[in-house]
């Protein structure tokens, strides 16, 4: 079978590359992973407001370009061409795709033009010590209260953990499903702390739950698929 990207997609891919060989070559990046964010804001800000990159594969109805799975993996692969120190696989590869496959329309209305336009950096709270990626083994619990959820337990390795505004937690239900919550970062009962990374492009935190308050994505039976769903798309875009 022969695969071949289209004009447009081509185009993209040389508008990405000359932007970033512009804004950030390799001087930069040193330069940059050297600040406290870990990423230039403002190289970030054009290319969230004008290149519409944070917006790829988001829905047009929530504020995205409402591309496909094919332009967020260029993206991606330009970016990491570039060694672009910055929020894209994090808020708009993981994060965003976890919130479009599990949420609400509501939800969705409310979370995705954020990320969509930059605004929003939103983080992937999943891996666990001692278990990493596998959701079969996640410890961290979720309790129902009153209406509401509260989330109990560690994250490691969440990417971009400290820059993040909005955190998206994968977490155990009470009947032993998997269940993704979205809660503000500065969220009560949620502390965050910066981890040693061995990819200084890449930022990492541990993020520790303690009866923090969050909302369920979706309903009960929405984290499972979703889950699957974006390990696929970021395993494309890595």
């Amino acid at each position: 079978m022969k695969f071949s990207f289209s004009e447009e997609q081509t185009e993209f891919r040389n508008m990405l590359r000359r932007f970033l060989g512009d804004r950030s070559p390799t001087t930069e990046v040193r330069r940059v992973m050297e600040t406290e964010p870990g990423y230039d804001e403002e190289v970030w800000r054009v290319m969230a407001e004008e290149l519409g990159v944070a917006a790829i594969h988001i829905p047009e109805a929530y504020g995205g370009a409402g591309f496909g799975v094919s332009e967020l993996a260029i993206a991606a692969e330009e970016a990491g061409r570039a060694l672009l120190p910055s929020p894209f696989f994090g808020s708009t590869v993981m994060a965003a795709t976890a919130i479009a496959e599990a949420g609400t329309d509501a939800q969705k209305q409310a979370l995705l033009p954020g990320i969509a336009s930059g605004a929003t950096i939103a983080a992937l709270a999943a891996a666990e010590p001692g278990t990493g990626w596998n959701a079969d083994a996640f410890t961290t619990a979720a309790r129902a209260d009153n209406g509401s959820w509260r989330l109990t337990g560690r994250k490691s390795y969440v990417l971009d953990g400290m820059a993040a505004n909005l955190v998206v937690a994968a977490a155990r239900l009470p009947g032993g499903g998997l269940g993704l919550f979205s809660l503000p970062a500065e969220s009560e009962g949620l502390a965050r702390r910066p981890l040693q990374s061995m990819d200084p492009t890449r930022r990492l935190a541990q993020m520790d739950f303690d009866d923090a308050p969050a909302e369920l994505l979706g309903g009960p039976a929405a984290g499972g698929p979703a889950w699957a769903r974006t390990l696929d798309i970021a395993a494309v875009c890595l």
